[in-house]
């Protein structure tokens, strides 16, 4: 037994319907998961980046919806909506949400071309905009922590898990940093 079978034989539980068997070995789901995308955690074998199809999926499975002024998925045009490398923690984010406030969410804004730059952006995955209904509205500012105003004017909020809920004028702007 090599180590790589030592170590896979006393990390994963015992065989069941949800192990795979390579080569004689009993591959549990997180074995499985690093060895086909290359990562431990998340979907999507690019540090937890999501495509468009899975992002789509994952929403739409969670009631969560999504609308583009173009009618469109192309991350290149900024009239579309796009969820092309969205961050798998975004798509969690997005659904603990829906769950946790009990509203309809709408999707406005992903990780298409248009949106300010920078390393927590739309484009590297991290934000999503959300119609500020009036359900979505009364739930972030009655939960999560007023931390002040962003340099736009949007009025930040704060949740315990890091996670920052910025109001601008046609949406809210979220930032999934967990």
């Amino acid at each position: 037994m090599n180590a790589l079978t030592r170590k896979l034989a006393t990390t994963e539980p015992a065989p069941s319907r949800r192990t795979l068997l390579a080569g004689g070995l009993a591959l549990g789901p997180t074995t499985w998961r690093a060895l086909v995308t290359g990562s431990s955690g998340g979907s999507g074998g690019s540090g937890g980046l999501l495509t468009h199809a899975q992002a789509a999926s994952i929403f739409t499975s969670a009631g969560i919806t999504w609308t583009s002024s173009g009618n469109c998925t192309d991350r290149y045009n900024s009239a579309c909506t796009s969820f092309e490398g969205l961050r798998q923690a975004s798509s969690d984010g997005a659904v603990t949400l829906k769950r946790a406030s009990g509203c309809g969410l709408t999707v406005t804004g992903g990780t298409e071309t248009g949106h300010a730059g920078g390393t927590y952006s739309h484009w590297n995955g991290y934000k999503l905009d959300f119609s500020p209904t009036t359900c979505l509205s009364d739930y972030i500012t009655g939960t999560f922590t007023y931390s002040g105003t962003r340099g736009d004017g949007a009025a930040l909020y704060t949740a315990p898990s890091g996670n920052v809920y910025a109001r601008e004028s046609s949406h809210w702007d979220v930032t999934f940093l967990n």
